[in-house]
C-alpha cells in the first residue's frame, strides 16, 4: 500500500475524525508555544522530535477518549439529529463523532485510542517522567469531564485544566524546574481560553440536543445571554493574561511582535467574544469556536518569527 492510498483509505479517515485531527492538529500549537516561551530558545532537535511525536500521540488518543466515554450519550445525540455539522465548523470537517454514527465500530475505536496512548506514554517517560504523570492524570480527568454531563456545569472546570495539562507536559518536558509563576500563568492562560473560546461556544452549537437531554452545560444552565458574557469574560482574561506571559517568558519581544499579538487577540478573541453577546447565535457561536481554537497557532507564528529574524 502506497503512502497516498493509506492516507486517503476510508477507514483511515474515521479514524482520525474520531481524534478530530483537523482540530488536534491546530492544537499541538499549544505545548509547542509553552515550550518555547518557558525555554527562551529552541530545545535540542531530539527533544524537538520526539516531543511532537509524543504530542500528536497524547491528543489523538485523549481526543478518542472523550468519544469512547460519550458513546452512548452520542448515540442518543445523533438519534435526535445532533452532530450534523459540515465544513463550517472545525470539528466536523470530517465526519464528527464517527462512533456514534455507526460508520466506526467500538474495537476499532479503542484499539486506534490505546494504541495512541501506549506511544504518548513511552514519549512521555523519555522525555521526563513528570510527563507521563500529567498525561494520566488529563487521561483520567477527560474521562470524569465526560461522566459529568448530565450533573453540573462545573465540569468545564475539568476540561479547562485537562486542555492545559498538555502545554504543562510539554514545559516540563524542555525544562526540569521550571518557573512557578509561569507554569500558573500558563495555566491561567489556557484555562480562560478554552472555556470562553472552546467550551461554552461549543457547547452553544449542541444546545438543542443537550436541553433535550436535560444536560448541565453553561449555555443550558446559564442561558445563551449570560454563558454569551462569561465567554467574553474568559477571554478577555486570556487576552491579558497572554502579555503576562510573554513578560515572564526569557524570550524578549520587540513593538513589532506585541503589536502582532495585540492585533491577533482581537481578531481571533475579542471580536468574535463581542459578536456573540451582541447577537446571541449559534452562528456567532462557531464562528467564535473557529477562529479562537488559532489564536494559540497564531502565538506559535509570532514567536518562530522573532525566534529566527530576531
Amino acid at each position: 500500500m502506497t503512502f497516498n492510498s493509506l492516507v486517503t483509505h476510508p477507514r483511515l479517515k474515521l479514524l482520525l475524525a474520531l481524534s478530530r485531527t483537523p482540530h488536534l492538529v491546530i492544537d499541538l500549537a499549544t505545548p509547542a508555544l509553552a515550550a518555547l516561551l518557558c525555554l527562551g530558545h529552541f530545545p535540542p532537535p531530539v527533544v524537538v522530535v520526539l516531543g511532537m511525536i509524543t504530542v500528536y500521540a497524547g491528543y489523538t488518543a485523549v481526543y478518542a477518549l472523550n468519544d469512547l466515554v460519550d458513546y452512548r450519550t452520542d448515540r442518543e445525540k445523533v438519534r435526535v439529529g445532533g452532530y450534523s455539522d459540515g465544513e463550517d465548523f472545525l470539528d466536523g470537517v470530517l465526519v464528527r463523532h464517527p462512533l456514534a454514527k455507526g460508520v466506526l465500530t467500538l474495537p476499532e475505536g479503542i484499539l486506534w485510542a490505546a494504541g495512541w496512548a501506549m506511544v504518548a506514554m513511552l514519549g512521555a517517560w523519555l522525555l521526563n517522567p513528570i510527563c507521563l504523570y500529567v498525561f494520566l492524570a488529563g487521561g483520567a480527568l477527560e474521562t470524569i469531564y465526560c461522566l459529568l454531563w448530565r450533573v453540573t456545569p462545573m465540569r468545564a472546570v475539568i476540561n479547562g485544566i485537562v486542555k492545559s495539562l498538555g502545554a504543562v507536559a510539554a514545559v516540563f518536558a524542555v525544562n526540569p524546574h521550571p518557573s512557578v509563576l509561569f507554569l500558573i500563568v500558563l495555566l491561567g492562560l489556557i484555562f480562560f481560553w478554552e472555556i470562553g473560546g472552546q467550551n461554552i461556544p461549543n457547547d452553544w452549537t449542541d444546545i438543542e440536543e443537550d436541553r433535550h437531554f436535560k444536560a448541565k452545560t453553561i449555555p443550558v444552565k446559564l442561558g445563551l445571554a449570560r454563558a454569551a458574557l462569561l465567554s467574553q469574560a474568559c477571554l478577555v482574561a486570556a487576552y491579558l493574561l497572554t502579555f503576562m506571559l510573554i513578560w515572564i517568558s526569557p524570550m524578549s519581544f520587540g513593538a513589532v511582535h506585541l503589536l502582532a499579538v495585540a492585533g491577533l487577540g482581537i481578531w481571533l478573541l475579542l471580536l468574535p467574544a463581542l459578536r456573540l453577546v451582541e447577537q446571541n447565535d449559534r452562528r456567532n457561536a462557531m464562528d467564535l469556536f473557529n477562529k479562537a481554537s488559532h489564536f494559540p497557532l497564531s502565538l506559535l507564528a509570532v514567536v518562530l518569527v522573532r525566534m529566527v529574524m530576531g
